[in-house]
């Protein structure tokens, strides 16, 4: 692998967690394997930290978060760069865990390193612009007060931010939370997902390197399933940002006052207008619907057709989908495997209810182990699971609908409000269309995106709490405090 990452990886070939500035080995011995979804077969182990482990590593945050506070945010910014460069120079092994434990096209992965990379390096920018912002009011600015006080307010840290990344994208969307944190002055306990541990473990490696103080950054891996309630809500953690399921909606509900920055997943809907322009539509749907074998959270999910333009549609549609090659993440296949045989079998489960209910399939299913060739379904109803639920795989439902209304009340049902696109010619009625959407994020005539990363970026009902996007991640991350300066008044009069 490189001498980069020696350190991170114990002698028994397991990765090692890290607290209070040491790459660490838990008591328990025990491990958790890595399977890599191409094979069922474990690819990497990492250590599985007992409570105790959980306790002294907040304990190392908790102490080390005074001390980090006062670093001027020059200094803080300055660590950013350095960590940004060092992910950089040494992002290929980081990206090679990538395809081997997420199933990530190799290509893919090294854009996914680098693009993180980027994000941390502006965050540091970002951070000396807003954060060295204060404000001042005055009291006589109110009604019946006279100039009798000075108000100055300023940006301070929350405290211990516990990050949650998700297995997609282990290390774009661990450093989305990261950096803004330790920006603010915070400290970080970050628990990556099982699937994605590896990589997200190398990349703290970088903040180890660049000379962060102990305490700063943690890492406890784990089961979530073991350790996930006992993170989430001890009594030292002062946020959580999260990046999931229908496991945000848990934590939030045995949380108490904590604040969250939450974001859940969604059915993002495409709507496709009669005067679009069917190619553009055609082309972002393949590609926002099947990239990285559709296990995105702004992936296209449901595409809501009109009926005059739905044949055409599905034609140039499916001539896309026939286009994309399916095999092993090594050799850049644009469909691999999905990341697990669990996620694999839901996602036929929805298939076979669609099936059984006469959704037309215009390319065949077919399924080998967690590989599942790109589907593309027509004639979906609303009574079939697909039109609702989201399957984080390469399977596509269309709707063909009689009003544009309807595809409006159909996208505005759904609990799931992440993101959507819409697809006219009309520059008002695409307007018209984004106002009636009731979700995060509407690009007009573009499948939906993440990016860039400094745009805000949130969800609403179930797909969400908070925004995302660096500036808005910087903001979550702070408090008000006020400090007011009572002035003697004079027995005089100026003037």
């Amino acid at each position: 692998m490189g001498g980069f990452y020696d350190e991170v990886i114990a002698s028994n070939g397991v990765y090692k967690f890290y607290s209070d500035g040491e790459w660490k080995e838990t008591t328990s011995s025990r491990t958790v394997k890595i399977l890599n979804p191409s094979t069922n077969e474990a690819v990497y182990q990492v250590q599985a930290c007992t409570r105790d482990e959980v306790d002294t590593i907040f304990d190392a945050a908790k102490a080390a978060q005074p001390g980090w506070a006062k670093t001027p945010l020059w200094k803080r910014a300055d660590y950013m760069h350095k960590v940004a460069a060092l992910m950089k120079e040494n992002a290929q092994p980081m990206a090679n865990a990538l395809v081997k434990e997420i199933a990530k096209p190799a290509k893919d992965a090294l854009t996914e390193v680098i693009r993180s990379g980027d994000l941390i390096s502006y965050t540091g920018e970002e951070g000396l612009r807003r954060l060295g912002e204060g404000k001042m009011l005055v009291s006589d600015s109110y009604p019946g007060q006279d100039r009798s006080k000075i108000c100055l307010s300023q940006k301070v840290p929350l405290g211990v931010i516990l990050c949650i990344p998700p297995f997609n994208y282990p290390v774009n969307l661990a450093v989305s939370k990261i950096a803004p944190a330790l920006m603010a002055g915070n400290t970080v306990v970050l628990k990556p997902p099982t699937q994605g541990a590896a990589s997200a473990t190398m990349m703290c490696q970088a903040f180890h390197k660049a000379g962060l103080p102990k305490g700063v950054l943690n890492v406890a891996t784990g089961k979530g399933s073991e350790i996930g309630d006992y993170l989430t809500t001890h009594p030292k953690v002062n946020c959580v940002s999260f990046t999931g399921g229908d496991t945000g909606i848990s934590i939030c509900k045995k949380g108490g006052m904590t604040p969250y920055q939450m974001e859940l997943g969604g059915k993002d809907a495409c709507i496709v207008c009669a005067d679009a322009d069917i190619d553009l539509a055609a082309k972002n749907i393949v590609k926002g619907g099947y990239s990285y074998s559709g296990q995105r959270c702004t992936a296209v999910k449901v595409v809501l057709a009109a009926e005059e333009i739905a044949d055409e549609l599905v034609a140039k549609v499916k001539k896309g989908v026939e286009g994309l090659s399916v095999g092993m993440p090594e050799d850049d296949a644009a469909i691999t495997p999905v990341i697990s045989e669990s996620s694999a079998n839901f996602i036929e489960g929805l298939v076979r209810d669609a099936e059984a209910k006469n959704a037309t399939f215009v390319t065949p299913y077919k399924r080998e182990k967690n590989l599942i060739w790109p589907t593309l379904i027509d004639n979906v109803t609303a009574d079939m699971r697909i039109a609702w639920e989201e399957p984080f795989g390469p399977v596509m439902p269309i709707i063909r609908v009689k009003k544009i209304q309807d595809a409006i009340d159909h996208c505005n049902s759904n609990n799931l409000a992440l993101q959507g696109c819409l697809f006219t010619k009309d520059i008002n009625l695409a307007i018209r269309l984004s106002d009636a959407m009731s979700s995060g994020t509407i690009q007009v005539n573009a499948a939906p995106a993440r990016g860039p990363d400094h745009f805000p970026f949130q969800g609403f009902r179930d797909s969400g709490i908070g925004s995302q996007g660096i500036q808005n991640s910087l903001e979550m991350m702070v408090k008000v405090k006020t400090t007011v300066l009572n002035l003697d008044q004079p027995s005089y009069t100026v003037g």
